[in-house]
């Protein structure tokens, strides 16, 4: 009897330390960089996406009716929606097309590999080999550009090539901004200017 209860008290003893080592052992790394970062997934997918936006002339009330005028269709062949987070975004991994329309109804062309919509902001922000084809044949380049859809107005602060077909000129330069209608550019910083088209000279 003596050595059964020897047996159990040591058997307890033994439970008992293991016990208190687990609880000491605590995770007390501090985790920096990508570790710390909280994973954060989409609450949805969506493939073959088409988003359309519009404006009125004129401020609606709540049971008004007015026409509304399409300002520019979003396509992308997929989306994730992150607008689960407390900063709503949506992401397009494989990238998109913004067809761009002016108050004449003619249309630009904005092409990117990545993109972000920023729901709260009205910001677009588009990534990788950012195109634009304007309505006339002007052609812009640059890695990054951002597009304001509230007050309509486009800019990047990367560097830039400009093409345009009217005076065959090529402009290098970094940061630019302009309106939707891309009547206005304005280039932050220049390279240099090169004349393509030779002037035909009269006899």
């Amino acid at each position: 009897m003596k050595r059964t209860s020897k047996h159990i008290l040591k058997c307890f003893a033994t439970v008992f330390t293991v016990a208190i080592l687990f609880m000491s052992c605590k995770d007390d790394y501090q985790r920096v960089g990508e570790e710390a970062v909280k994973p954060v997934f989409p609450q949805g997918i969506a493939q073959n996406f088409t988003l359309t936006y519009t404006e009125t002339q004129e401020e609606m009330g709540t049971e008004d009716e007015a026409d509304s005028k399409v300002i520019a269709i979003l396509t992308s062949p997929i989306t994730e929606d992150y607008d689960n987070q407390s900063f709503k975004f949506r992401t397009f991994p494989k990238g998109l097309k913004v067809d761009v329309y002016d108050d004449q109804d003619q249309k630009s062309v904005i092409t990117a590999d990545y993109g972000i919509v920023y729901s709260q902001t009205n910001l677009i922000d588009l990534q990788g080999n950012v195109v634009i084809l304007t309505h006339d044949g002007k052609k812009l380049e640059t890695p990054q550009l951002f597009f304001d859809r509230k007050n309509n107005w486009i800019f990047t602060e990367q560097a830039f090539t400009y093409t345009n077909p009217e005076d065959g000129s090529v402009m290098d330069g970094e940061g630019m901004d302009f309106n939707k209608d891309f009547s206005y550019l304005k280039a932050h910083k220049t390279f240099g200017l090169m004349t393509i088209k030779e002037k035909e000279l009269n006899d």
